[in-house]
């Protein structure tokens, strides 16, 4: 069986070997300072999300000589609206409506809003199309305002932490097959740091696709931790004589 310095001597040399890494992920391989049997590393990653909910608002608006047909012909439309909505799956706790009414001096003036989350990209394409087919130029649709839901959001940091966790582990796991041991367990797990950030490199003036929309607003994480692993000898086996 290896004695402890030849332990060291392999540990210290593995810790060169990983060297390389630290450049690129800032990793660092270090032995127990107590003399215990421990390797200590450090992992990164980075994970994305795209945006999950899009709001958008549609507005009816009519002025009429009598307040009756102003009403009707906001109504009419509000309705054909709240039925394509439906039929495309749209639940009533997604869908915001107000309304407003007001009399000027020789008219009567209604507006009503629909404001809407839509969980489904595709649906919200859909639509929007098909209400301005229908409604031409007595609809008005507000740009859409794609965003992440804090579940998503929770959830991106969850998996870019966990990433982290996994790259120290595959590391730790990695030095100790080089030196011929076995890794135990996790002893030290530590975030050090995470970072989130939006790519503003692509930036567009003007009108722009969903596609670019959603990229312009997916949110990047990176996630560094620091874990110090059990290192376990392996056992020879041994014959009864």
């Amino acid at each position: 069986m290896a004695d402890m310095e030849d332990v060291i001597a392999s540990l210290t040399t593995a810790s060169r070997l990983f060297a390389a890494d630290a450049m690129e992920n800032q990793t660092g391989i270090v032995l127990g300072q107590q003399g215990g049997r421990e390797v200590q590393v450090s992992g990164y990653t980075e994970r994305s999300a795209a945006p999950d909910r899009a709001r958008v608002c549609f507005h009816l608006s009519s002025c009429k000589g009598t307040a009756a047909e102003a009403k009707s012909s906001v109504q009419r439309r509000l309705e054909y609206a709240e039925q394509c909505l439906r039929q495309s799956g749209v639940t009533e706790e997604n869908i915001t409506i107000t309304r407003e009414f007001q009399k000027t001096s020789n008219s009567y003036q209604m507006d009503a809003e629909i404001c809407v989350v839509f969980l489904d990209f595709g649906k919200l394409q859909t639509v929007c199309n098909t209400l301005v087919e229908k409604l031409d130029s007595s609809i008005t649709i507000s740009p859409v305002q794609f965003y992440h839901s804090p579940p998503c959001m929770e959830k991106l940091r969850c998996d870019v932490c966990l990433g982290a966790v996994g790259d120290a582990r595959r590391k730790a796991q990695e030095i100790c097959r080089l030196v011929g041991q076995a890794l135990g367990k996790a002893l030290i797990i530590k975030e050090e740091e995470i970072r989130e950030w939006v790519d503003q490199s692509d930036t567009t003036c003007g009108s722009s696709s969903i596609q670019q929309k959603i990229k312009s607003v997916t949110v990047h994480a990176a996630s560094k931790v620091f874990a110090t692993f059990e290192i376990k000898a392996k056992e020879k086996n041994k014959k009864n004589c």
